[in-house]
Formats: C-alpha cells, sequence, structure tokens
C-alpha cells in the first residue's frame, strides 16, 4: 500500500462561494465572482497572505482550467445570489 492521500476540506468549496473579497477593485465581491484577469493579475502581483490568499489561489485555479460550473453549481447548492 502507498502512502494516504490527505482528504481534501470541501468547506473550502463553500467559502468560495460565500465569502467576499476585503479589498481593491472586487471589493465586496464573492471570492467566486472576480474575473480571471483579475486573479492573474493578483497572482502576478502576490496573494494575500493566509485563508484569503488560498481561497483566491483556489479560485484561479478552478477558473483557469475552465471548470467554472462548479463554482455555478454551487452557488446554486447554497443558495447565493450574486450581485455581478
Amino acid at each position: 500500500m502507498g502512502t494516504p492521500v490527505p482528504m481534501f476540506d470541501t468547506s473550502i468549496l463553500k467559502e468560495l462561494v460565500t465569502t467576499k473579497v476585503y479589498f481593491g477593485k472586487y471589493k465586496d465581491s464573492l471570492i467566486c465572482d472576480v474575473p480571471v484577469h483579475y486573479l492573474e493579475w493578483l497572482d502576478r502581483k502576490g496573494m494575500p497572505a493566509g485563508k484569503a490568499g488560498m481561497l483566491l489561489s483556489t479560485a484561479l485555479v478552478i477558473k483557469s482550467n475552465g471548470l467554472d460550473d462548479i463554482l455555478r453549481d454551487l452557488k446554486r447548492k447554497y443558495g447565493v445570489v450574486s450581485k455581478r
């Protein structure tokens, strides 16, 4: 048997569709609604430290791999309505 693979914390996905950005151009927007071009810019400049940076980085990976449908489905599952 190989090394066990750690389980993914699914609460991160819920946080992507319920947590708002607290700074910058997209302040008060849900992290899942931040456009990929802004996430790419943040990645080049340096993501914020801590949980916010982890969530923004996760959103970037999801969106840059064309998996936006996951975020849409999660928003529907948790009853989230976007401003944008």
